[in-house]
């Protein structure tokens, strides 16, 4: 049997993947299974940042070896190129506290990505577009990718753009606790006072439900033709 890992940092990114799959929660990570053929797919998520995804990988890893693992979820675009609600396959994570670069299994993938310690606002991301080179922008994904490294595993990446290159949002970080959870009744309330933030917030839901569903089906996609 062959295991697959799925970890994405919040539910709504997997929601549509995981749809009506048994869920269950395990020292503060969600996790969700299902048999599919002789393989078992195993979905968790943890929270925002590097720290929040090694341990929903060390969670899905105390039920046995994993064999392949993805890393999914929302990405901000570093250029106009890069369209809000699409999913794009990573050719390579690059870690900005390190500069470390992990290479990433897979063939037609069509950018690079690089996982920042923060929220990335405008500035941020024509800083890390100048530097780096990439085209997505997390906070998860190289801390998946240095697990899979060192154990040797196939590693894949699939991100959904949530914001746009030119997108002017609130500032989240504010709202994610050390633990990597995000505050969402606190920035419920904060939203709802600030009604010039609405229209770039409605963008973002929507650009973010139709991003979840697209990384789904990229990532069956991507299983379809590895099998």
């Amino acid at each position: 049997m062959k295991r697959i890992a799925i970890i994405a940092a919040m539910a709504g990114e997997l929601e549509p993947l995981v749809r009506g799959w048994p869920r269950e929660s395990r020292h503060g990570v969600d996790l969700w299974r299902r048999r599919q053929g002789e393989n078992e797919w195993i979905a968790a998520c943890a929270g925002v940042g590097v720290v929040a995804a090694k341990r929903a990988f060390e969670e899905i890893e105390k039920d046995g070896a994993i064999d392949l693992i993805f890393s999914i979820g929302w990405a901000g675009a570093l250029r106009e190129e890069f369209v809000g609600g699409r999913a794009y396959r990573v050719s390579g994570v690059i870690d900005a506290r390190t500069g470390d670069r992990f290479s990433v299994a897979g063939q037609s993938a069509e950018c690079w990505l690089v996982t920042s310690d923060r929220v990335a606002n405008q500035a941020d991301k024509r800083q890390l577009a100048a530097t780096y080179g990439a085209g997505l922008v997390d906070m998860e994904a190289a801390g998946v990718a240095r697990q899979a490294a060192m154990r040797s595993i196939p590693f894949y990446c699939i991100k959904g753009v949530s914001d746009g290159f030119s997108d002017r949002l609130p500032d989240f970080n504010r709202f994610i606790s050390k633990n990597g959870q995000f505050q969402s009744t606190q920035f419920i309330f904060f939203a709802l006072l600030r009604p010039w933030h609405w229209p770039a917030l409605m963008r973002l839901g929507k650009n973010s439900a139709k991003a979840a569903q697209s990384i789904k089906e990229s990532l069956l996609d991507i299983l379809e033709h590895s099998s």
